[in-house]
Parts: C-alpha cells; structure tokens; sequence
C-alpha cells in the first residue's frame, strides 16, 4: 500500500522512538505516546499505580489547569484520551493537521510538568474507588477480573489494571512520583503519529519537547506465566451466570499467532461464528457469547465469555466444550477457512483507513516487533494459514489440563467441576 511507504523512525537521543507516517491526503494528525509499562509492571503493593498516573496527567501542569488541558484540545476541535492496559499505557490525540504544534506542546507538558497535586490526588481517588465499584457492580464486566485473577494466579498479567481499593486509598504523591520517575524515561516510550505531517518536523518538535526526559529504565523481565487448569465460583444472587472458560493461546509475536485469530474468528469471534449461531441463533440460550483472544509479549488468552440463566448452564457449558471438540477432530472446509480469511483481512484494512488506528499500529507494532509490519505482511501471513495449521492448534490447546472456568452468579463450583472434568 503506497501510504506505507511513508514510514520513518528515529530514536532521540533520550531512547525514545519516533515513529511517523505521512499521509498527505488527510486533514487530521493523530499523535501517541507509548509507555512500556502497564499493571503487569507492577506487584501487590503497587497495583493500580500507572492508571491512577494515566488520570493524574491530565489534572494539571505548571502552566496549565485539568480545565485548560481540556479546553485546549476541545477549543480546536480534537480528541483526547488515554487508557492503561497489562503491558501499555498509552495517551493520544487527534487534532486537525495545522494544529499539530499544540498536540506536541500538551504532550510534553503533561509529562514534563504534571503536579501530582495532593488535592487533585484526593480527589481522583474518589473517582476511582467509583470507578472499581462500577466495574464490581457490572457481573459482565467483573467476571473478566475475576477470570484474569484466577487463569494468570500469582503472576502480574493476573492483577487488576485498576488496582484494589486498599492499595488506591494508600496512594499518595510520594508513591505516584516515585513510580512516574522511575518508569516513565525515555528508552520504555515511543512517539507516534500518523496523518498530514512531516517526520522531519515531527523529530525537531519532540526532541526540543522531550529534551527532559530522562533516558534508561532498569527493568527485571518477569518470569513467564505458570498456566494451569483452575476453576472459581463467585455465589452471587444473580439474574444470570457469568461465566468465562480459558485456555493458554499463542502471544504476540508468537508465528502461531494468525492460526489463533482465524481459530477465535470462527469460534466465537463474530455473529456468524459457530458459538454464536449455535447458543443463541439456534437455541436462544443467551443474548450475548463471544470468544477472545489476548496475546501479551509472552503469553496469550483465548477465551469464551457467555451470560445465561443458572438452569441453562450446563447445556450451554457441554455447547462450548462440544465446539472445542468439533474444532481439534475436523478440518474446516475451504469455503469456511476463505471466508474467515476475508473477515479478518477486511476488518484489518477497513480499520487502517483511521489515522487513530494506523498510528496505534505504529506503535504496537515497534513495542512487540521492533520494526514495521506492513499491511501486504499481514494479509499475506493469514492467507497462509492452513485448515490443518488450525486444528492443530485447537488440538493443543483445548484439552482439559489447560481448561479455567470463572462464573457469578446462581451456580455451585460442584456443578460445574463436574461437567468440565467428567
């Protein structure tokens, strides 16, 4: 594809990565800053650190006020936003292009210059509490912390990117201060930015911008994750059950990785996948079901999350386990593996038509791969995947040694223990 011929990095002298790419016939810039550093980076006494630092960069700088920083971008008509996950934490902006030199400015500021004021901390404690007991509150939500927990045990990827209420309420600008300092430097974060720019103005703004930044994070690697078969019931006087089963998948750089997406696809990844045809189309035993599959730098996830009755349960259950089974005994037919094929390469090059999504790219594909992945790489990598490439990998992973169930709701863990280990 022509626009990304248009790609160009450069590391400042500081470490950090900027990564542009230039399409000219667009009106808008969308601009990221990357950190290599989410909850997974964090222990039991610092867990939820870097999403309360996420809220905390936008509560105020040296020069300018939580309003300010709002009123800057809405004033020009941008978007701004951020969101902390297990291995990233990312900041982003969207700006019309001749307003790119703001972008930079609100950028820096707010890493440079931040406060951390002990007034603005008290205050956002309070919104998080809320916040966790909104997710807490939420069953459909919530089973996926309680799933995490439970599949990735005493490993980091398990704990909550939130954090708990404990370790929020202990937080304090000391603390906060200390984490930012030591783990927000220059070679844990990468730049990037896509649409109507210029690398070379790009690098010359960010490198005056970022100048202050300090450069190495010495960083113990964990250990990889221990994956064994766990099972956890949370009794709960529910209208429905909640429940997510599990197993290991491929991780992000892994080459089994395409294998895993057109398995999830067809799993339960869309409204024509089996699972979602079969539970609800045909039987009507759940509004929602839907595979996933997370990948982090070590490990990945695939899962199945689905929210019925407590009576319907074990059908449901013998349901998922069944298209386990039909997917590690059976090799999909050509005409499924090519339309999998299609939806995956379609929803991949629709979403590149967003400078947001491209400069996204940019970065995923630096923190996982260290070079650029092009977009012909990637359609080329699914189209050969084979019909026996997936249920070789079906056959691996979905065995009961490697099976974790979580649920809430109107259901025993007896119940369930002896459906999926019958």
């Amino acid at each position: 594809m022509l626009w990304e011929l248009m790609i160009n990095k450069t590391v400042l002298d500081n470490g950090i990565s900027v990564i542009s790419e230039d399409i000219s016939h667009v009106r808008s810039v969308s601009i990221g800053m990357w950190v290599r550093c989410g909850s997974c980076h964090e222990d039991a006494h610092t867990n939820g650190t870097a999403h309360f630092i996420e809220h905390m960069l936008f509560k105020g700088t040296e020069k300018r006020s939580a309003f300010d920083i709002a009123w800057a971008i809405d004033s020009v008509g941008g978007v701004m936003n951020a969101f902390t996950g297990k291995e990233l934490t990312s900041f982003y902006l969207k700006i019309p292009d001749y307003h790119f030199p703001l972008a930079i400015d609100i950028m820096s500021d707010i890493f440079n210059n931040s406060c951390f004021a002990e007034a603005e901390i008290d205050k956002e404690k309070s919104v998080i509490l809320q916040e966790i007991s909104m997710v807490e509150d939420s069953p459909d939500e919530y089973i996926h912390e309680l799933f995490d927990a439970l599949f990735w045990d005493r490993h980091p990827l398990g704990l909550a990117i939130l954090g708990t209420k404990e370790r929020v309420g202990a937080m304090n600008r000391a603390s906060l201060a200390h984490f930012f300092d030591t783990r927000y430097r220059g070679d844990k974060l990468v730049l990037t930015a896509a649409g109507n720019l210029r690398h070379e103005e790009l690098v010359e703004m960010a490198r005056a911008a970022f100048c202050l930044l300090r450069g190495d994070v010495r960083d113990e690697e964990a250990a990889a994750p221990v994956i064994a078969p766990r099972l956890s019931v949370l009794e709960k006087d529910l209208e429905q059950v909640h429940l997510v089963i599990g197993v290991p998948a491929p991780s992000a750089m892994s080459p089994r990785r395409y294998a895993a997406m057109l398995l999830n696809a067809i799993l339960g990844g869309s409204m024509s996948s089996w699972l979602f045809q079969e539970v609800r189309e045909k039987r009507g035993l759940a509004y929602e079901i839907q595979s996933y599959l997370t990948s982090y730098t070590k490990e990945g996830l695939l899962g199945v999350y689905v929210g019925t009755d407590a009576e319907k349960v074990p059908e449901v259950l013998n349901i998922i386990l069944g298209a386990f089974g039909r997917f590690k005994d059976r090799l999909l037919e050509e005409r499924e593996l090519g339309a999998v094929k299609e939806m995956l390469k379609g929803n991949f090059l629709l979403s590149m038509e967003s400078t947001d999504n491209r400069m996204s790219r940019l970065a995923r594909n630096e923190v996982y791969f260290q070079r650029h992945v092009s977009a012909e790489e990637v359609t080329a990598c699914i189209d050969a995947v084979t019909s026996a490439e997936v249920r070789e990998l079906a056959a691996e992973l979905f065995v009961p040694p490697t099976l974790s169930v979580a649920a809430i709701g109107r259901v025993r863990e007896e119940d369930i223990a002896s459906i999926l280990y019958q």
